[in-house]
């Protein structure tokens, strides 16, 4: 029997809710992690029918679930309305919670089978369940698979260049924002004094490197981060904050990452907010967008435009 092979079916959302404001609603969809438990994530579509580029959203540290998520996708909406505009399907994300050094001590996750099932070296970690998320979504039939992106704010930033490290060939593009990158880049810590441990985890809330001079020479595996950085394949922009207690690990990062990619780029803005980014919502639902964050997301966008051909 010939013809042509029916398009695959959009996966059924587990919930799907208005925005308001829009008439793009958010669909709550689950992908299968890497460990087959589940990531939620709230897909919003522009108008057309596609297939659209598609751009992950990641925010700090994991946890929270669906409370977290339905959170994001209402007071955090306005990055999502500004990519929907410019033609982007987009997905705010929730993930789990960061393991201490996990990154550093586990290495590159292995699987095999072993009676039948699954067989891991380590469990998977948070930046893995953004790879579920990509892979899942670039399944549906309104998404293309050759044409995704990740925004990652603080933590998140971190995230996108681990991924990087281990996951080549997903990305078409990425942008680091306030990337706090002190893991992926070695950063030795112990004798910060706004760091403590306390049961064998680092409390880092009130460490400042706001120098490069300083967040470079605490680099403790120079060989081990040019690897990291040499695997990085996409072209990614990195976004500072002046006054951000972290802006010289923000700079390092980028200014390590432009040795081995001519197509790094970097931004810096003035901000008095951690995630500027991502504007909120008032009480009132509004967005409260300021100059610096629409140029933020105009630059954002942008970058975007430019690797999306």
């Amino acid at each position: 029997m010939s013809g042509t092979a029916p398009a695959p079916a959009a996966p059924t959302p587990v919930m799907v809710e208005d925005v308001a404001g829009s008439d793009r609603p958010a669909h709550y969809l689950l992908a299968e992690s890497l460990d087959g438990l589940y990531i939620p994530y709230a897909l919003r579509l522009p108008d057309g029918p596609g297939p659209h580029p598609f751009v992950v959203i990641a925010y700090g540290n994991g946890g929270g679930g669906m409370a977290w998520l339905r959170d994001r996708v209402h007071r955090f909406r306005h990055v999502t309305d500004v990519l929907l505009d410019a033609g982007y399907a987009c997905a705010w994300i929730r993930y789990r919670t960061e393991v201490e050094l996990g990154y550093q001590t586990g290495g590159a996750l292995r699987t095999t089978i072993r009676q039948g099932m699954g067989l891991m070296n380590r469990a998977p970690l948070e930046y893995e369940d953004e790879v579920a998320v990509l892979r899942h979504a670039a399944a549906h039939p309104a998404i293309d698979g050759d044409r995704l992106f990740h925004v990652g704010v603080s933590h998140a930033g971190e995230m996108l260049f681990k991924l990087l490290s281990h996951y080549p060939g997903l990305l078409r593009a990425g942008v680091a924002a306030e990337p706090a990158n002190h893991e992926l880049l070695t950063l030795r810590l112990e004798d910060v004094e706004t760091v403590t441990t306390i049961g064998g985890l680092r409390d880092i809330e009130s460490m400042e490197i706001r120098s490069v001079e300083r967040a470079r020479a605490r680099i403790s595996d120079k060989d081990e981060v040019a690897a990291r950085l040499e695997a990085v394949d996409i072209p990614v922009l990195v976004l500072g904050r002046e006054q951000d207690e972290l802006q010289g690990i923000f700079r390092l990062t980028y200014d390590l990452l432009a040795e081995h990619r001519e197509d790094a780029e970097w931004r810096s803005w003035s901000h008095d907010v951690h995630g500027y980014l991502y504007p909120e919502c008032d009480a009132d639902g509004v967005p409260r967008v300021d100059d610096v964050q629409r140029e933020a997301l105009a630059a954002v966008v942008d970058f975007l435009d430019r690797h999306n051909g």
